[in-house]
């Protein structure tokens, strides 16, 4: 199952409305907009609700998730901490992207604990808690026009806007930190060209760039490099070893089915298989060959090379 499918399940009357200028959108959409790109929020950096500070960033306790009969999760454990860099690696039907939406609080738990920033889901209104979380996958490049620059794209991000930069007011300073963010992601050279022209690698970099906008505490990064070739990934997986070497950098959580996608940086690992957390912690202390076939179903091999992983089955 998708995100944006996912997330829809999660959606309920108290999600705050979009941007006026969505409303020739479609209603499924505009959805979608609200869920992958909030305002910047008024609390501090590592501040809760009621202004104390907490360095956990996302915690689950005990959390499953049933539907019909059938656990999607099943009593998942899982702390993130600021500044963090987290891989959820698992084959498909896994729960990954389910425990995504559980931990950013757009999809309830059967039974457990979940806290986002240290409030605990049901006990404060989490669209407040939602603005500090950053998001980057498959569907938020359905809404953006493929006839703006990619600076455009990036900027608008600040307003939460799909459409050009006359809806809302953007000073020079949100110019240069759009081109900063775009440096980060070494797509600073892409500022000028169209979205619609831009290859699959090069859409997604501009689009975790406009992600940074907002300054979020949480960058969510849902199976950001499905569909890319070779090169692109590897460019990918270089920009985002970049952001993991950044203090400035949120506390980052990367979705992906192969180890080869591991950015250097990222040092924390989540394995899932079936709904459940096979191994979790530090990745050099809890990936193994032998998890991994455990994971997948399959006898497979590891090898790590520099700062890169390798798996592959001897057959």
């Amino acid at each position: 199952m998708g995100i944006a499918t996912g997330l829809e399940l999660g959606l309920g009357s108290k999600l705050g409305p979009v941007c006026p200028e969505l409303s020739a959108v479609p209603i499924s959409l505009q959805r979608e907009a609200s869920i992958y790109h909030a305002r910047l929020c008024t609390l501090p950096t590592g501040a809760n609700v009621s202004g104390q500070r907490n360095t956990e960033v996302i915690g689950l306790e005990g959390v499953s998730v049933v539907r019909k009969g059938r656990y999607l999760l099943r009593d998942v454990d899982w702390v993130v901490h600021d500044h963090e860099r987290w891989v959820v690696l698992g084959p498909n039907g896994a729960g990954k992207t389910t425990m995504l939406q559980v931990a950013s609080t757009y999809l309830g738990p059967t039974r457990g604990t979940v806290r986002l920033f240290g409030e605990v889901f049901g006990k404060v209104d989490v669209r407040v808690l939602r603005e500090r979380v950053g998001y980057a996958g498959p569907a938020p490049a359905e809404l953006v026009r493929p006839d703006l620059p990619a600076l455009d794209i990036v900027v608008t991000g600040k307003h939460a806007s799909f459409v050009d930069r006359r809806w809302h007011d953007y000073d020079e300073e949100d110019i240069r930190f759009a081109r900063r963010q775009l440096d980060r992601l070494r797509a600073g050279h892409l500022a000028s060209r169209l979205f619609g022209t831009l290859s699959t690698g090069e859409k997604q970099r501009v689009l975790i760039a406009r992600s940074l906008m907002t300054h979020p505490r949480l960058l969510l990064l849902d199976e950001a490099m499905t569909g890319l070739d070779l090169g692109a990934r590897e460019r990918l997986v270089a920009s985002l070893a970049d952001l993991a070497a950044d203090p400035e950098s949120p506390a980052a959580v990367l979705v992906t089915h192969h180890v080869e996608e591991i950015p250097p940086g990222f040092s924390h690992i989540v394995i899932m298989s079936s709904g459940s957390v096979l191994s979790s912690g530090p990745i050099e202390q809890t990936i193994s060959a032998e998890v991994l076939s455990e994971c997948f179903g399959q006898n497979l091999r590891l090898e790590k090379v520099g700062q890169r992983f390798h798996a592959w089955s001897p057959g």
